[in-house]
């Protein structure tokens, strides 16, 4: 369906009006003042807009991932009877058609906020290409609520009295210049300088001096009416990192603590938010926040698997202690805040929504931000073979989620039977034959990897060996059982967090970049093995496992897909025999591997239904 441009524009003009809307000055005088542009400044309306709509486009969302955000951002549906008045006639009651997912996303009903941490110091070009994706987010729906930080600034204020005032004054400037930006760019901002948080001292009796140093930073019912008012109005908040203190002297603190103690108070008065909001007639408003961004000159979390460049997407249920073990000390210099945002987006995370996610992104890609709000996924998918991911740089954002740990279990005993019957039977739609399934898997179990409480699980077995040809070099198949991930998990990073430890312990075993914190896990020593699995020809899924597997087979009967991994740690050492020994291509099936293909599909073809 062809949607008028016209049509896709006019939400993004009606935005730029709502400012003056609400404030109750809506007059056509007003208006036609108001729109009094030249011709330049219309054309960089009209290509702001164009960037803005191809923004959105670049995203690419699934049609889960649209649904995902039109749950927060659309209009609830309509309980109004559809059905058309006697006598009329279709084209009367809907003269055109409009698309709703366009309508939706550029003009949406309820406002969500975000916490984001701008973490200077910027140029003016940097902090203008910033504030334009804050204002697109605006236009989407996600009013962020900024804190503002600079790395060259001291944690904590100084007692000279001159170099307090100048540091106070940069700060302050910091946050008129921001204001500046987001205005240029049509998003109403309101500059906060009075201040919202409290100090609050703890361990005051401890002679410990380290434990007499450390506080509580709280924002009480008044200081968040600030924030509160600007959200349901639709305009940006931006915050001065201070707090007042038990002699109500204001002081500069960290700009962590002050968003750690935003996300606490944000999400606890919920309640009071909702039920103020109704009984002003505004209840589409969110004070819970749903994101975190924080926009830096450093990228994302460097990885010890990826030799420095940033994790696509972090478990911190799992990953969180393992990351800051393995953080290499050179990285401090090329990543000094690196681990304090990590511990940050762990904060702030306990206190929000499960669906919520942390971004840690580049000034250099404000678009990460939009594609974030929209599919809330990393910008690759940390699932994908090394070798699809060439086109990661410092740059690349980190996706942080609380996520849920990983374990692997190597033996029956260990699995709860009745959960992971609910998980398969709840994910294939099927019933399951509990008596063959499970006494096939006391004798061929390899091990069974389990997210969370079985909100995902992978089933490995070993095949054939009671079959191996005695005058043949064959192994047993490590064969992927069951892949299964609980449909209320489809979408939150579960089915990557699973397939990566898959990964890790069967065809990347052996490498450096397999070493992995699961509970369970092999810690990547060992050698790789080669993952062999089976997908109906008309799965939907096959998609997905073309993109993860090295090859695939066609069974004679066609109702079958034959999928592999070769082991990464063999096909290295493949390579490099063909780089200096002749340059000849690795082929998907090698002339000496046309055996080995035919016997995983025989041996398979033998494995009984696990369905009733």
């Amino acid at each position: 369906m062809k949607v008028p441009i016209q049509s896709i524009l006019t939400p993004v003009r009606n935005h730029a009006l709502a400012g003056i809307r609400r404030k109750g000055k809506f007059s056509p005088s007003l208006i036609q003042r108001s729109f009094k542009h030249d011709s330049q400044g219309l054309t960089d309306i009209a290509a702001e807009d164009n960037d803005f709509i191809l923004s959105i486009l670049q995203a690419s969302p699934s049609v889960r991932d649209s649904r995902s955000y039109l749950s927060s951002f659309a209009p609830p549906p309509s309980s109004t009877n559809d059905i058309p008045p006697p006598g009329s006639t279709s084209s009367e009651t809907q003269p055109k058609e409009e698309n709703q997912l366009v309508n939706s996303l550029l003009n949406p009903i309820i406002r969500r906020p975000a916490l984001v941490k701008i973490q200077g110091p910027f140029t003016d070009a940097q902090l203008d290409s910033i504030c334009r994706g804050m204002a697109y987010l605006q236009k989407l729906g996600l009013v962020s609520v900024i804190v503002v930080d600079r790395d060259d600034l001291p944690p904590n204020e100084p007692k000279d009295k001159f170099e307090l005032q100048r540091q106070r004054a940069i700060v302050r400037h910091e946050v008129e210049r921001v204001v500046h930006f987001l205005t240029r760019h049509r998003a109403i901002a309101r500059p906060i300088f009075s201040t919202v948080a409290r100090i609050h001292e703890v361990n005051q009796t401890d002679p410990d001096p380290k434990e007499k140093e450390k506080m509580k930073v709280v924002i009480e019912e008044e200081g968040l009416d600030h924030v509160r008012r600007a959200v349901q109005e639709g305009e940006i908040p931006v915050l001065l990192p201070v707090a007042l203190d038990e002699g109500c002297k204001s002081t500069r603190i960290q700009s962590n603590k002050v968003l750690l103690a935003l996300a606490k108070s944000m999400s606890t008065s919920t309640s009071t938010t909702t039920s103020s909001s109704t009984s002003t007639g505004n209840s589409n408003n969110h004070l819970t926040p749903l994101r975190l961004l924080i926009i830096n000159k450093e990228g994302g979390i460097p990885s010890y698997a990826r030799q420095g460049l940033p994790h696509l997407s972090i478990n911190l249920s799992s990953e969180y202690t393992y990351i800051n073990r393995t953080f290499q000390s050179d990285w401090k210099e090329s990543h000094p805040t690196a681990l304090a945002n990590l511990n940050l987006a762990n904060g702030c995370l306990e206190y929000m929504p499960k669906e919520s996610s942390a971004l840690i992104v580049s000034h250099r890609s404000p678009s990460s931000m939009i594609a974030n709000l929209i599919t809330n996924k990393p910008k690759h998918s940390a699932s994908l073979p090394h070798s699809l991911l060439q086109g990661i740089t410092r740059d690349t954002p980190t996706i942080i989620r609380k996520g849920l740990p990983v374990r692997v279990l190597r033996s029956m005993e260990e699995v709860n039977i009745p959960k992971l019957t609910n998980l398969l039977e709840t994910s294939f739609k099927k019933k399951l034959n509990h008596e063959q399934f499970y006494g096939r898997l006391k004798n061929d179990l390899d091990f069974v990897i389990v997210v969370g409480d079985y909100a995902g699980a992978a089933i490995v077995t070993m095949e054939g060996r009671d079959n191996l040809p005695e005058s043949k070099n064959k192994e047993p198949i490590c064969y992927l059982d069951k892949f299964a991930v609980n449909p209320l998990h489809q979408g939150d990073g579960t089915v990557d967090f699973l397939w990566v430890a898959l990964r890790d312990e069967t065809y990347g075993l052996g490498l450096l970049d397999a070493s992995n914190p699961s509970i369970g896990s092999l810690r990547g020593v060992g050698t790789g093995k080669d993952l062999v699995w089976r997908s109906r020809s008309d799965n939907p899924i096959n998609k997905w496992y073309f993109e993860r597997s090295n090859g695939f087979k066609t069974t004679i009967d066609g109702k079958w897909k034959v999928f592999w991994c070769d082991a990464e740690q063999r096909l290295k050492s493949l390579w490099r025999e063909r780089e200096f020994g002749g340059g000849r291509l690795v082929k998907v099936v090698e002339d000496e591997e046309k055996e080995r293909v035919e016997w995983w599909e025989d041996q398979i073809g033998k494995i009984p239904s696990a369905w009733k």
